[in-house]
């Protein structure tokens, strides 16, 4: 299992706090730190289901000024994730082929049953 955590998030805090307080086998990708590649955020979203524009969260400031009035293609929405991680969606929580957005942080547990 693999959390994609931004330190700074309160739910990708509280969903790391669950896997570690279970003792749930993970690893921790500090996506802000260590960027995702083009590659490995087209496999989270087709792992996630979902189109680029939907991982991105729409009530931060930067895309209230920069990116609410564009009508981008997919790959354009992923270059913006890409080049502004903040962005995107979180905690992204993936096991094998399936992946979820853990909010609540309690959501995580799906992937324990």
């Amino acid at each position: 299992m693999v959390i994609y955590h931004n330190g700074e998030c309160s739910k990708c805090r509280g969903a790391l706090e669950i896997l570690q307080e279970k003792n749930i086998p993970h690893e921790v990708c500090w996506y802000m730190a260590d960027p995702l590649s083009k590659e490995e955020l087209k496999t989270i979203l087709k792992k996630l289901r979902l189109r680029a524009f939907n991982l991105v969260r729409q009530h931060e400031e930067l895309y209230k000024q920069q990116y609410a009035d564009k009508q981008l293609t997919e790959d354009e929405w992923i270059e913006v994730l890409l080049a502004n991680p903040s962005l995107l969606q979180r905690p992204i929580v993936v096991e094998g082929d399936h992946a979820i957005i853990a909010r609540p942080p309690e959501k995580v547990l799906e992937f324990c049953k």
